[in-house]
């Protein structure tokens, strides 16, 4: 029988672990603080943001949102990250995409504060996370470590498929996994006969972000499947409604495979649950460079 990889379950694990923590800083008079920033209003990164509040004041942490007009210049928005960094009672900082097309990303994020970038988009943290010594670990490839190991899948020596190796997300999960013994396939959704590869899965992970990519044809038999895409469809049985639904084919996967995480509430709340363990890490990092009086 199928065992369902509950994102759930992983993640209120995690953020109980963690709130523990967060007690300790705060009976030492630290109280963790997120400043996340928003330029424009668009309606799912609104809709994003209200979940991670959520998230993060369940745990103990304050969270602080700045709003900034769509028209923001580039040297605006800079200056209030730069602000940001200054202020010694923000912790973590959460620059939210997408960003308007005339904003250079690049710039802004490498001005984020190195030890304030819980996101892990300053080159510096992307840099050290790619040579195996890293401040913090991008979110979503240590969700889907996460959700393997506490589900105690062993990835020494596994052959591991990843489809969608050339987005940034993918990239990252299959380095990650190969510093922690797996040997990877690294796939995209233009590979000739990509099933050829995906059948010699034993542990078949997807981050394209399109609906229903991965078939049942396509899946060895007991593999483990994570799926990390999202995708927004119509629902064929509501017309005019729509909903939430991954790479994979689940339904029909999910009859020949050992193990697979759902969309939704399979990779999302632990990349959820990753942030604030990289929002709690930050806290702890910058609380004790101020006792020693050194410059962050």
């Amino acid at each position: 029988m199928v065992r369902l990889l509950d994102g759930n379950k992983i993640a209120q694990e995690i953020q109980d672990e963690l709130k523990r923590k967060v007690e300790k800083l705060k009976v030492k008079g630290i109280t963790p603080k997120l400043m996340t920033v928003m330029v424009g209003k668009d309606p799912a990164s609104v809709s994003y943001l209200r979940r991670i509040e959520k998230a993060f004041a369940d745990v103990g942490i304050f969270v602080e949102l700045l709003e900034l007009p769509e028209n923001i210049t580039q040297e605006r928005l800079e200056k209030s990250i730069l602000e940001i960094n200054r202020d010694e009672k923000i912790h973590g900082i959460l620059l939210q995409m997408p960003l308007p097309s005339h904003i250079n990303i690049i710039k802004l994020s490498e001005l984020i504060n190195p030890n304030k970038d819980i996101d892990c988009i300053n080159p510096i943290n992307v840099g050290l996370f790619l040579l195996g010594y890293p401040r913090f670990e991008p979110c979503t490839p240590l969700a889907v470590y996460e959700i393997l190991r506490r589900n105690d899948v062993n990835l020494e020596g596994k052959e591991v498929v990843v489809v969608g190796a050339a987005g940034r997300v993918g990239r990252l999960i299959t380095l990650l996994l190969i510093r922690k013994g797996a040997t990877v396939t690294a796939c995209d959704i233009t590979t000739r006969d990509l099933a050829k590869y995906t059948r010699n899965a034993e542990i078949l992970i997807s981050a394209v972000g399109k609906p229903r990519l991965i078939t049942a044809d396509m899946v060895k038999d007991d593999a483990v499947v994570i799926d990390v895409g999202v995708s927004r469809i119509e629902d064929p049985e509501m017309p005019g409604k729509f909903k939430i639904v991954g790479d994979v084919d689940f339904d029909a996967v999910k009859e020949k495979v050992s193990a697979i995480t759902p969309v939704p509430g399979g990779v999302g709340p632990v990349t959820t649950a990753m942030l604030i363990s990289n929002m709690v890490k930050a806290t702890e990092m910058l609380s004790i460079s101020h006792v020693k009086g050194d410059q962050v």
